[in-house]
């Protein structure tokens, strides 16, 4: 629904699979093939100047072409009927010459193949200002503390800079994995009908390296219309990469709850508004991106059905991929986009964060006195004793620091004013801070090796 677009698929790249970039996409192609061709001698020059001029989607009778693919059985088909009309009012020779040599599924998947290309270029661009955007929210935050929480509940202290340098670690695995993976999945498609080139005679091999370098793809080794892991690896880099930014959006929708409120999504007018409750702000970045962290997985799920194609030229596996993986890659970027304004203007409130450490009444650093009192008399023993003094704390509504203060035990090995330091959360960060700058680190040298390369 387009109603939707802006709310679910807000990234550049849902324009790459509109329908006119999915017909130029096989029409690029076709223009690219005939050109090739005319330059190995295997159509006339003059029909391919006359084939790729036909070339642009704007010449295209969209409406025809959709009501013929639905008895064709795909676009293709009727798309190359209509160029062959075109041509054949230029030039009735050349019309003989289009698509010369290929299948239906050749201009199909390697038109796909540049969508996809152009795609992933918008996808780089947008994890690029994600990445930018926590790097900068990470250093300004790095030694805000709050709460750490597993299961759900208070856990021991951490920072902000830390939760997010999570992300971003994982990010930049990501970008690692797109870098890794462009060539290998990017690849032209051109087998004829059934995978041989036999239409070609002896220079299909010769063809098919001269139109990838003029498409600006991997040459293939072999066909790989039934083989259908390229697409597979492209759609299972985005549906990692939304599942790490629903994991995102899940913890800051959680820390946006009312009775947490330690972030905020960015304020504007009319951003998260209720149609009946004035007061509500509620968190919409976070629920389109979880939007689409929810929907991905059965996309995903339906291509890996999808990869047991039938002997050279699937049925039915092959039409399954072409709403899905655009789909896909549409939330995810989606998602992805979404993010990066989220992040770029994330609200940070600390003093909120400062009294939600203190809520627990100082149980939240009993790990903290647990291992303190534990070098003296073990672990175990340290454990059971701290263990039953904050069971006293809760039942009695009182501070932590109050009971120890009252038990011998504890007493006899820590004086006052190191209990009151080990209940410190400022003083209970271990490695929070070397794990932190870690991330940081990497990710200057991957923007610095980036520039190097423009």
């Amino acid at each position: 629904m387009e109603l939707l677009t802006p709310l679910l698929r807000s990234s550049a790249v849902s324009e790459c699979f509109s329908d006119a970039a999915t017909l130029q996409g096989m029409l690029d192609f076709e223009a690219a093939l005939a050109t090739a061709q005319a330059g190995l001698g295997i159509i006339p020059p003059e029909a391919a100047q006359h084939i790729a001029a036909c070339c642009h989607s704007h010449l295209l009778d969209s409406a025809a072409l959709a009501q013929a693919a639905a008895q064709a059985g795909n676009l293709a088909i009727p798309l190359v009927k209509q160029l062959t009309a075109l041509v054949a009012q230029r030039d009735t020779d050349a019309a003989r010459f289009v698509h010369w040599g290929a299948t239906s599924q050749d201009a199909i998947d390697s038109g796909l193949m540049l969508q996809l290309r152009h795609a992933i270029a918008i996808t780089q661009q947008d994890l690029n200002r994600l990445m930018a955007a926590l790097v900068q929210q990470i250093t300004r935050h790095q030694d805000c503390v709050l709460v750490g929480r597993t299961w759900m509940q208070h856990a021991l202290p951490t920072t902000l800079g830390l939760k997010l340098a999570g992300s971003l670690d994982a990010l930049l695995r990501y970008r690692q994995r797109l870098d890794e993976m462009r060539s290998r999945v990017l690849a032209l498609q051109l087998g004829g009908a059934a995978g041989t080139l036999a239409s070609l005679r002896g220079e299909g091999d010769l063809l098919v390296t001269a139109l990838a370098a003029r498409l600006q793809l991997s040459a293939a080794d072999t066909p790989w219309h039934s083989q259908r892991d390229r697409l597979l690896e492209i759609a299972g880099w985005y549906a990692g990469l939304t599942g790490t930014l629903g994991k995102l959006a899940r913890d800051i929708s959680l820390l946006m709850q009312t009775e947490v409120a330690e972030i905020a999504e960015p304020a504007a007018e009319g951003r998260g508004g209720s149609s009946t409750m004035p007061h509500k702000r509620n968190p919409v970045a976070c629920a389109a991106i979880l939007a689409a962290a929810n929907r991905v997985p059965a996309l995903v799920g339906g291509l890996y059905a999808a990869m047991v194609q039938e002997h050279e030229r699937g049925l039915g596996g092959w039409h399954a991929e072409w709403e899905s993986l655009p789909e896909l890659v549409m939330l995810a970027t989606g998602a992805l986009h979404t993010a990066g304004d989220l992040i770029a203007g994330l609200q940070v409130f600390p003093q909120q964060m400062q009294h939600n450490l203190k809520l627990t009444g100082g149980l939240i650093m009993a790990e903290s006195v647990t291992m303190a009192l534990g070098e003296v008399i073990g672990r175990q023993q340290a454990h059971q004793l701290i263990e039953k003094q904050c069971h006293l704390a809760l039942a009695q509504q009182r501070t932590l620091l109050d009971v120890l203060l009252e038990d011998s035990r504890v007493m006899a090995h820590l004086t006052p004013e190191r209990l009151a330091a080990l209940l410190d959360p400022q003083r209970y960060l271990g490695s929070a801070q070397t794990f932190t700058q870690r991330v940081l680190d990497q990710a200057s040298r991957l923007t610095a090796g980036a520039k190097r390369h423009e």
